[in-house]
């Protein structure tokens, strides 16, 4: 009979960070879940209210132990009533049918999409894997029964909505038009404020970087070539930032 002394003893590591089903010692499967953030225009407000909600879902599905957080998609500044412009939300969709995504929560209906025909087709053909779209403000499951009628309801509430302000927008436009009035969007019109009688008056600091961008371009750089270069020469963007964007570039360019 072996003494204590010279016993083996055989070391079974431990398995980290895998739950386990306690009644039936089973490796319990941990939920994927994605976040949708999205607000509709680029003013320093919507941006504080998109970054609060980055930060809000990714430390509530960090917080959630039967849940492996798996991103929180993102679209800044799009205001477009479709889907077809929405990198972040297109790519949330892919890997969700890819079998990548088990859950993914949105604030409201309205963030998720303002058109009901974008809407339900998404929901249903997540529904189609098994992947379940949670709408907060809403509180309702795509999964659960009751789901695509409210859907229908409050998506095609949010589509009305939608109609109706862009109306009114163009309606309020068309009127300042007609008083001869010009509304321009100073806060990210670079190399111009608002002058006397409302009018363009120009900003001369600002100026320098608007011929800068009109020269590089007409030495052949492309777009992306003058956004990289403008980066990193340390020049803001119109909105204040550091990293410049090819479109950005070509809004300029175009007088877009």
């Amino acid at each position: 009979m072996p003494t204590v002394a010279n016993a083996r003893v055989t070391v079974i590591p431990a398995k980290k960070d895998i739950p386990v089903n306690v009644l039936s010692g089973e490796e319990r499967k941990l939920l994927r879940v994605a976040a949708y953030a999205r607000v509709s225009t680029n003013n320093e407000e919507q941006l504080t209210s998109y970054e609060a909600q980055v930060d809000y879902y990714t430390r509530y599905i960090q917080s959630k132990e039967e849940w492996e957080f798996v991103k929180v998609f993102t679209d800044e500044g799009i205001s477009a009533t479709n889907t077809k412009k929405r990198e972040g939300f297109n790519q949330m969709v892919a890997e969700a049918m890819a079998g990548k995504i088990d859950l993914i929560i949105t604030k409201s209906i309205s963030r998720f999409a303002r058109n009901t025909v974008d809407t339900l087709t998404t929901v249903r053909k997540l529904k189609e894997k098994g992947i379940e779209v949670y709408f907060e403000k809403e509180n309702i499951r795509t999964l659960d029964g009751k789901g695509e009628l409210l859907i229908t309801i409050m998506s095609s509430l949010a589509q009305e909505e939608s109609r109706s302000i862009s109306e009114n927008v163009t309606w309020g436009q068309r009127k300042r038009f007609a008083d001869g009035k010009v509304s321009l969007p100073y806060g990210r019109f670079l190399g111009y404020k608002k002058g006397r009688d409302e009018l363009p008056e120009i900003v001369e600091e600002e100026a320098v970087t608007v011929r800068l961008i009109y020269r590089l371009f007409l030495y052949g750089k492309s777009p992306s070539a003058i956004a990289s270069y403008l980066t990193g020469e340390g020049i803001p963007t119109p909105a204040g930032k550091r990293n410049w964007r090819p479109n950005t570039v070509e809004s300029i360019l175009t007088n877009a």
